[in-house]
């Protein structure tokens, strides 16, 4: 089930969709990411953010263009934003000791994945993290992410190259 969470923070998408792309929220807390991804001040959303105990977040419509990329590249193409959607996965991060990711989280999160693909036609390689489009610039969903868990359900490759 998803809950309603409009963000004001998206434009027109320029793109089809072909990326999913996996962020962790590293913040605090999911309230206070929530808060972050829909105040227009801060200028970033995601289309979904997924809370510890599996709730899931709807804050853009998949239609339009949220703004969770930043500068990025994958395959050449540069507007990652607008060909993509964005999944926040609540979790501190590296500034927050890159706590596990509980296992009820990743099992609302390969799901969520699951209907995206299927509603976009978007295979396992089309699922990266925000670590392999801004390499070196970004370091989430981090190296606590299990990656082989997604692939496992057909949702990601193991190994994601640029």
């Amino acid at each position: 089930m998803l809950i309603a969470a409009p963000s004001p923070n998206f434009n027109t998408r320029k793109l089809p969709i072909s990326l999913i792309v996996l962020h962790y929220t590293g913040m605090e807390s999911g309230p206070a990411a929530l808060a972050r991804l829909r105040d227009p001040a801060a200028e970033v959303s995601a289309h979904y953010m997924v809370e510890e105990d599996g709730r899931i977040f709807a804050l853009v419509d998949e239609e339009k263009r949220a703004w969770h990329a930043g500068v990025s590249v994958w395959h050449g193409e540069t507007d990652i934003n607008s060909a993509s959607i964005g999944v926040e996965i609540v979790n501190g991060g590296h500034d927050y000791g890159l706590p596990d990711y509980p296992a009820i989280q990743i099992a609302a999160v390969i799901e969520l994945v699951h209907d995206i693909m299927g509603r976009h036609g978007i295979g396992p390689e089309g699922v990266v993290g925000h670590s392999d489009i801004a390499p070196g610039r970004k370091q989430d969903p981090g190296e606590k992410f299990p990656w082989d868990r997604l692939a496992e359900a057909g949702c990601a490759l193991v190994e994601r190259a640029g």
